[in-house]
């Protein structure tokens, strides 16, 4: 029978690493490829987890309801697929975990329509406090997609940082100084704030090349279209999400701009689509649906017992494609 040791030899990581992984131990800093590639492994081997944990952890969560409250509509749900596969991994690690989905409502006003429920997963820019009251047990609260140190709740949040600093950084590689920004408003929305933040560090920042609205397609033409009435025009944007990039293609395209000749494009999300459109499109792959699993694992580690709150932090990784190319 396989072990820990042999699977750890094969991925080329510490038994230590493949232990927390195998437990889902969401605060530990490893990469979406390497925490799958070890499943993969354990899987190849026929690793088989000990019965009476198994059994144990089973019985812990029999019959537990899962709600989800949703801090975006319907319509921008469809527009911006990272929402959808945040949705989507809740969904389906709930059912690998056998646990009941409950409610799933969406915005301030269905708050109060929220029944009884065993764990209650927030996606987006919802103010916690909120949620508290028709909810008060913080223990059983995962937060997706926010961050609030000084509060006891668990929650999945995305590099942002990293992920912003991973496309400015390729972009100031090629030589591209002038760089614009494209991208949505929503509460704590943070690619736009490390947007700013690295560029005055670079002592680079426009307040001129920055246009921000909502988050669909449509609205990265608008906004592309805009951005290209100034006199001085940026050589390279950074697009806050690939729907809004696929807009502001179709814009420059119109203008007769080339891409990524005459300006570069960065999008976020690696869509589906991103490598489909023309140019093909780079982009910072974000893993939404592993933010999802990773917000129902931590939901089922206290219904297991444990106490101290987790925040696990998902990476993310810039894939160059045909929009963005060397300035000069």
């Amino acid at each position: 029978m396989a072990t820990i040791k042999d699977i750890a030899h094969e991925a080329g990581v510490s038994a230590a690493t493949v232990s927390r992984v195998l437990n889902n131990d969401q605060s530990l800093a490893v990469s979406p490829d390497t925490r799958n590639r070890i499943f993969s492994i354990a899987k190849q081997l026929g690793y088989k987890p000990s019965r009476l944990r198994q059994l144990k952890q089973n019985k812990e969560r029999a019959g537990k309801t899962v709600s989800l409250l949703l801090w975006c509509s319907i319509e921008e749900e469809r527009d911006d697929p990272y929402y959808a596969s945040i949705r989507r991994g809740i969904e389906l690690r709930c059912e690998e975990l056998g646990l009941t989905l409950g409610q799933t409502l969406r915005g301030r006003s269905s708050i109060s329509t929220l029944q009884k429920t065993d764990g209650l997963i927030v996606v987006g820019g919802v103010d916690p406090e909120e949620v508290i009251k028709l909810h008060p047990d913080k223990n059983s609260i995962v937060l997706v997609d926010q961050y609030h140190e000084q509060l006891e709740y668990d929650s999945v949040r995305l590099h942002f940082r990293q992920a912003v600093d991973q496309a400015l950084g390729h972009l100031i590689e090629l030589g591209h100084r002038q760089i614009g920004f494209i991208g949505g408003k929503s509460d704590g929305e943070r690619r736009a704030h490390y947007f700013e933040r690295f560029m005055r560090e670079q002592g680079l920042y426009n307040p001129q090349f920055v246009r921000v609205g909502a988050w669909s397609t449509a609205d990265g033409y608008l906004m592309m279209n805009n951005l290209l009435t100034e006199q001085q025009r940026p050589t390279a944007c950074f697009v806050a999400s690939d729907p809004l990039a696929i807009g502001a293609l179709r814009a420059l395209h119109g203008h007769g701009i080339r891409v990524p000749e005459d300006m570069a494009v960065v999008g976020f999300d690696d869509i589906e689509m991103a490598a489909f459109v023309q140019p093909p499109l780079t982009t910072v792959r974000a893993y939404p649906e592993e933010m999802g699993k990773a917000a129902v694992q931590l939901l089922s580690e206290r219904f297991e017992g444990r106490e101290p709150p987790s925040h696990s932090v998902i990476g993310t990784r810039l894939v160059i494609r045909e929009s963005s190319c060397r300035n000069g």
